[in-house]
């Protein structure tokens, strides 16, 4: 078993790791036990009774958080020529093509989101094992593959956040940053919820949503009570 750290041990002396917490206890649970200098995010993991090997258990989805992440995020728009200028209108941080394209395969991922057209997505293809493992490939379903290109730029920087159940039926995404007030951390978290609620499956049988726990980026997870989330 690993060692844990003074500050984990102490942090663990704060709370019972043992009970549910309502949103808002467990919220402030994690400010008191989170002891990193440097502005760590919030954490939000929700473990689903879906099997995701199963097509129609899939959940996937965006949303757009209240008070933001909180974190500037570096937008690369990959599109042709007449739509450069309403990319960079938008704020994107990096416009073009080709050369973004050579860039990409010679390595190079050093953004955050990547938003590009219909038209363009047989160049990107070729990309998928480069940037797909680092979840940066556009995909319609996230309104990253749209002719909307401003539009799609201006909900990243707003705020907007996607999401997707991974193999072991959990959903983890970050939703917040410590330095937050408690209320938009609740506030997001709660709007994060909700929609994961609206895309429960209709092949998802029993209990969907089977445990829910918030952390920071360094701190122990604390269990929240889903009865306890207004809806």
């Amino acid at each position: 078993m690993a060692k844990q750290s003074k500050k984990t041990l102490e942090a663990l002396k704060k709370y019972d790791s043992s009970k549910e917490y309502t949103l808002e206890e467990a919220v402030n649970v994690v400010k008191d036990i989170t002891f990193t200098k440097f502005d760590a995010s919030f954490d939000l993991d929700v473990r689903l009774g879906v099997d995701p090997r199963k097509s129609n258990q899939m959940v996937r989805g965006t949303v757009t958080l209240p008070h933001g992440t909180g974190k500037t995020k570096k937008v690369l728009v990959l599109c042709t020529e007449d739509k450069e200028e309403e990319a960079k209108a938008a704020g994107a941080d990096y416009v073009g093509l080709d050369e973004y394209i050579t860039k990409i395969k010679g390595g190079w991922t050093d953004v955050d989101v990547i938003v590009t057209m219909p038209s363009v997505m047989p160049k990107i293809g070729a990309l998928g094992k480069i940037l797909g493992p680092r979840g940066l490939m556009p995909n319609p379903k996230t309104g990253t593959v749209t002719m909307d290109i401003a539009k799609a730029v201006q909900e990243v920087k707003a705020g907007k956040i996607d999401f997707k159940v991974d193999k072991y039926g959990i959903i983890h995404t970050s939703v917040a940053r410590m330095s937050f007030p408690a209320e938009k951390i609740v506030e997001n978290t709660k709007e994060v919820l909700r929609m994961i609620e609206k895309l429960k499956p209709t092949a998802a049988k029993g209990t969907y949503m089977k445990s829910i726990s918030v952390s920071s980026t360094m701190s122990p997870g604390v269990k929240v009570d889903a009865k306890t989330i207004s809806k």
